[in-house]
């Protein structure tokens, strides 16, 4: 069984607005898999946020980033829920934020739900493939490991902030959270669009 740290079951309260208790539960039962916990606490009605959802986050802003070679430009939509945190300095320097990490790392997708049933099959496999060569009790765990690794780079909320000494290695998701918890409000990463010249 994972081992469930406070931290996360903080994390997983403030973007779902459930118990403590059935935060950690729904962590165990994940086994600290952060979207299944919130899958978990969703089919079980706790989930108050998920609730509110995304149609009360209707306020926000479009934030641009072009890097200092004028090669590479941003456009992203980062939302909330009231005009008030829009203005927000800390709102606005996390959109900034992401922005910057959007030019740096290339994702191609906000979040794992936005990744296709049939492409996460086509890397699974692969992987699978690469694997073929291994014990057969352990092809399964490299191939899933390799997808969880190819998720990480091309899922802008599953990448660590490129900038890990101020932000000590957190995700998009985890910073994405704290202001959350720090405005009050559901904080969503809308969209965005990278341009690359040449590209």
């Amino acid at each position: 069984m994972a081992e469930i740290k406070a931290s996360d079951v903080k994390a997983l309260r403030d973007r779902t607005g459930a118990g403590m208790m059935d935060c950690k539960k729904a962590l165990q039962e994940s086994e600290g898999d952060m979207d299944k916990a919130i899958e978990i606490l969703r089919v079980k009605g706790q989930a108050k946020a998920a609730k509110r959802g995304e149609r009360e986050a209707a306020e926000g802003i479009v934030t641009s980033y072009v890097h200092s070679t004028q090669k590479i430009g941003v456009l992203v939509e980062i939302n909330c829920e009231t005009d008030f945190v829009a203005r927000n300095d800390d709102f606005q320097e996390f959109a900034r934020e992401i922005a910057v990490q959007i030019a740096a790392t290339g994702p191609q997708y906000v979040s794992e739900d936005e990744i296709p049933e049939d492409v996460k099959q086509a890397e699974l496999r692969v992987y699978e493939e690469q694997a073929a060569d291994k014990p057969e009790n352990v092809r399964g765990k490299i191939a899933e490991g390799k997808l969880r690794k190819w998720m990480e780079e091309v899922v802008l909320l599953k990448q660590p902030h490129v900038n890990l000494d101020k932000y000590d290695g957190k995700t998009i998701e985890e910073l994405r959270v704290e202001l959350s918890g720090t405005t009050g409000e559901n904080v969503v990463i809308r969209r965005f669009a990278r341009f690359a010249v040449g590209a």
